[in-house]
C-alpha cells in the first residue's frame, strides 16, 4: 500500500468541522431536529409531513415522484405512503389501468392535519431565516441551488 500525502482542503479551515460540507450538514441536522420536535405534536414525522406538503401542491404524484421530491428512497416512501393511507390522510387506488404507479391524493383529514402542522413548521423556518440578513437571503438560496447543480453535473 502506498503512503499518500495529505490533500489540501477546498477552502481554508482550521478544523475539519469548519469545512462547508460539515457546516451545511450541521444546519440540516438543526432544521431536522426542530421540525421533528414540532411535528411530534401533530403525530407526524418529517418524511410524512413532506409527503403531505408536496401532495397538497402536486396531487396525483406517484411513489417514485414523491420519493424524489422529498429526498427519500422509493422503498422508504412506500412505507410513508402506507402509513399515511392507514391513518386516512391520503388515498391511492388499489390498482391502475396502465403501469404500476398509483397516484396519491390527500383526504380532507390529510389536508386538515397538514394545515395544522404547517404553521409550526413555517415558524421553524422563519426562526432559521431570521438568522440571515434579509438582503442576503435571496443570494443564499441561489448559492444553495448552485451547489446542488455543481454536484449534480
Amino acid at each position: 500500500m502506498q503512503n499518500s500525502s495529505p490533500v489540501d482542503p477546498p477552502h481554508p479551515a482550521d478544523d475539519v468541522l469548519d469545512h462547508a460540507g460539515y457546516r451545511l450538514k450541521r444546519a440540516h441536522a438543526a432544521l431536522r431536529g426542530a421540525m421533528d420536535q414540532v411535528l411530534r405534536r401533530h403525530g407526524l414525522t418529517v418524511p410524512q409531513y413532506s409527503c403531505l406538503e408536496v401532495l397538497a401542491a402536486r396531487p396525483g404524484l406517484s411513489n417514485a415522484e414523491l420519493a424524489r421530491a422529498t429526498f427519500v428512497t422509493r422503498q422508504s416512501m412506500n412505507v410513508v405512503l402506507r402509513g399515511l393511507q392507514n391513518e386516512g390522510l391520503l388515498t391511492r387506488p388499489a390498482s391502475v389501468d396502465t403501469g404500476r404507479a398509483r397516484p396519491a391524493s390527500l383526504t380532507d383529514e390529510g389536508r386538515r392535519r397538514l394545515n395544522a402542522a404547517q404553521g409550526d413548521v413555517y415558524a421553524v423556518e422563519a426562526r432559521m431565516i431570521r438568522a440571515i440578513p434579509a438582503d442576503r437571503l435571496a443570494h443564499l438560496l441561489e448559492d444553495f441551488d448552485r451547489m446542488a447543480q455543481a454536484l449534480a453535473d
